[in-house]
């Protein structure tokens, strides 16, 4: 899906380390970081990550990618709960 929307395949193919990937933006690794720390139950989110993430983002647009990453998780554990396999949007 996100080839279609413009996400080049190497782009993707290099998320596993965004952090030390030069393929990604400041904003774009701060907001995947953010992404991991919701993700990670084990994780919080801490006053200096959420502080990198108003350098970049404001508030409507850090509550929508809050609200977007929790529903991402909260379908991926319904479906994994009810073993409904990926519909494969993505292939290499």
């Amino acid at each position: 899906m996100s080839s279609r929307l413009g996400v080049p395949t190497e782009k993707i193919e290099a998320l596993n380390d965004y952090a030390n990937s030069p393929l990604f933006a400041e904003a774009e690794k701060v907001a995947l970081e953010y992404a991991d720390a919701i993700t990670d139950t084990r994780r919080e989110v801490d006053d200096e990550l959420f502080a990198r993430m108003q350098q970049h983002y404001d508030d409507d647009t850090i509550a929508e990618l809050t609200m977007i990453i929790a529903w991402e998780n909260a379908s991926s554990r319904f479906n994994r709960a009810f073993r409904i396999p990926s519909q494969e949007f993505w292939k290499r």
